[in-house]
């Protein structure tokens, strides 16, 4: 495959910017349509497979009206790997060069400075603070075995939450479901502090519970049939459907455990 080829499908990549942090080793690209991307290349330590769970959880979770950034599949030439000496993939006993070919790229968020970090004191100014609620019924939905990983942009009203890195849904690259009380949690729990019953997950719950299949073929429909075969993947959706219904009870069994992080949780029934 060259760039003349891909050049009406994908978006293709034409300078390194840098490295980023994470296991998954990616890298922040510029694309042909003049934005950047971090993207994650098909050698990655974690798994080809993170690629399909990146664009699957990004792209449901954008269709939920979640703050996630836009996922793009991106076409690295060989010429760029060749000419950049930083792509590589440090693996256990060797060096290797990044993959050329499709891969996964998120938009960077480029409105204002970025943070990785806020003091629990601040998350008052966080504008969309109850998406927090919306993302955790999505990570319960999608099986996300990580903990929730979020950058915060500077915005007129203090900062905005944007929800990244949805490698490790479905188990990573397993592609089982092993539900655990403890995944898919924000480290602070203050995040989740006004949520006080069923309500405070709409309206992104209802939209789980409703979401149609032919929305989950189409946006499966863009995997690259590089990254997995067509009926791994059709196994996949199937799943990922079937799960819709039991999101509620997912959520239930967080708020019975132990770390327990919803408090204020006052009603009892659904």
């Amino acid at each position: 495959m060259n760039p003349q080829d891909v050049s009406t499908s994908f978006l293709i990549a034409t300078d390194y910017i840098r490295a980023m942090r994470g296991g998954a080793q990616s890298y922040m690209l510029t694309a042909n349509d003049g934005h950047a991307y971090v993207v994650k290349f098909p050698n990655n330590p974690q798994s080809l497979r993170v690629l399909v769970n990146e664009w699957l959880g990004c792209s449901i979770g954008r269709a939920l009206g979640l703050t996630i950034p836009e996922p793009a599949i991106l076409y690295v030439p060989a010429t760029l790997v060749e000419s950049s000496p930083s792509l590589v993939i440090q693996a256990s006993n060797s060096t290797l060069k990044c993959s050329y070919g499709l891969a996964f790229g998120s938009r960077f968020i480029s409105e204002g400075q970025l943070f990785d970090y806020l003091p629990d004191s601040a998350f008052s100014q966080v504008e969309n603070v109850r998406e927090f609620s919306g993302v955790f019924a999505l990570d319960r939905w999608l099986c996300n075995c990580d903990g929730r990983q979020v950058v915060f942009c500077e915005s007129e009203r203090g900062f905005r939450a944007h929800f990244i890195d949805f490698g490790f849904c479905f188990n990573a690259g397993e592609w089982n479901f092993p539900d655990t009380v403890l995944r898919g949690i924000y480290a602070h729990k203050v995040v989740y502090q006004d949520v006080g019953g069923w309500q405070s997950f709409e309206p992104w719950l209802s939209r789980i519970e409703s979401f149609p299949l032919t929305t989950l073929w189409a946006i499966a429909g863009e995997v690259p049939p590089e990254w997995v075969e067509r009926d791994t993947l059709f196994l996949l959706v199937e799943r990922i459907d079937a799960r819709r219904s039991r999101v509620r009870e997912l959520i239930a069994a967080v708020r019975q455990s132990q770390r327990n992080p919803f408090g204020a949780w006052t009603e009892d029934k659904p």
